[in-house]
């Protein structure tokens, strides 16, 4: 796992944790709340912003969807599925796999471990 700088998330009331509504995602060592598109993970006082790493097991290639679970689906704000940052853009989470829009596919960035809280 790339080290993470103290990338703060700015005026954040909310208190993750168990039962708090937000999904969990496991990142590296540690899980991260998923959180209107951020990653969130408490440090000290605060709640910093977290990027899943580009690396062996979500990588961010062309590597179009096997079974095309995507088909006629266009991601975005609002689709219906859970956005997270991973690297330099944004993935979608599909049946516990990274989905990044691609042209005209969908590319599988590899599996993501989550809990539903």
């Amino acid at each position: 796992m790339s080290e993470n700088k103290c990338t703060i998330h700015e005026n954040h009331e909310h208190e993750h944790g168990e039962n708090c509504g937000h999904v969990k995602v496991k990142h590296g060592d540690h899980y991260d709340y998923l959180h209107d598109g951020h990653l969130h993970h408490k440090h000290e006082n605060h709640y910093d912003e977290h990027v899943l790493d580009v690396n062996e097991t979500n990588p961010d290639s062309c590597n179009p969807v096997a079974d095309d679970t995507c088909g006629e689906h266009v991601h975005g704000p609002d689709c219906g599925h859970e956005a997270v940052p991973h690297g330099d853009h944004v993935d979608y989470i599909v049946n516990g796999r990274l989905h990044h829009p691609h042209g005209d596919h969908c590319d599988d960035h590899g599996p993501v471990e989550i809990i539903k809280n």
